[in-house]
């Protein structure tokens, strides 16, 4: 019961700087969190986060080093060569559909977009192969656009928390744009992300050496003793 001449808080406010307190926490621990993509340019970005799905962003890495190389922009990438992207890009998986659809876009770029990437939600998506994940990865790191990245970490550790129950991406984003304003999304997405790639595993996450392991309703899930925790937490990449 709420005491005499004290207003009633607003539904969801508890859980509102709850969720904040955890972020807090998060951005202390990951002040470096940003886009472990390497990319000269949007377009660069662009096509790096496409290769991305359903590899690892250290593997994307290596072999845009060379893809880039030889097409660095849109101009060049549309008049590729599909077996000689095929080539390199064949070790992040699926790389027969990945080829043809990064040259489709640098093709939609040139004929459809002066060669420029859009800036909007609505006009990424229009482009092949390009979902609300993606879009919102090119919008928040390449021009600063805030926007939450629902990605495979986001989604898992937002449920752990508590942040939502939803699975759908759609759904979660939604979820996560109600608890966070705007100017924290894209620090939300880098920290949350960190965090998952370095303590809060899918497997037998480090409870014992989680920083937010006080306020997180999963606690337990994974190994709980302090130095059997501390020895699952990977180190920062470089």
């Amino acid at each position: 019961m709420v005491p005499a001449g004290q207003a009633p808080g607003r539904p969801g406010e508890s859980k509102r700087a709850k969720a904040s307190a955890v972020l807090d926490i998060l951005e202390t621990t990951y002040p470096d969190a940003r886009c472990e993509l390497d990319f000269g340019s949007v377009f660069q970005l662009l096509v790096a986060t496409i290769l991305s799905a359903q590899s690892t962003d250290r593997r994307v890495n290596q072999v845009t080093a060379t893809l880039f190389g030889r097409y660095p922009d849109p101009a060049h990438m549309a008049k590729a060569d599909l077996g000689q992207v095929e080539t390199i890009i064949h070790s992040t998986g699926f790389f027969r559909v990945k080829a043809e659809t990064v040259i489709r876009v640098s093709q939609m770029l040139m004929d459809d977009c002066g060669g420029q990437v859009p800036r909007t939600l609505d006009e990424l998506t229009r482009l092949p192969g390009v979902g609300r994940k993606t879009a919102n990865v090119v919008l928040s790191d390449g021009y600063g656009v805030p926007g939450i990245t629902t990605d495979t970490h986001v989604l898992r550790l937002s449920r752990r928390l508590g942040w939502t129950t939803q699975k759908e991406p759609v759904k979660v984003e939604q979820d996560l744009d109600a608890l966070f304003p705007p100017d924290r999304w894209i620090s939300l997405s880098h920290v949350v992300i960190w965090h998952g790639r370095r303590c809060c595993h899918a497997v037998r996450p480090a409870c014992g050496a989680c920083p937010v392991a006080g306020l997180c309703p999963s606690f337990g899930a994974g190994e709980i003793d302090p130095v059997k925790a501390a020895a699952l937490i990977k180190p920062p990449r470089k």
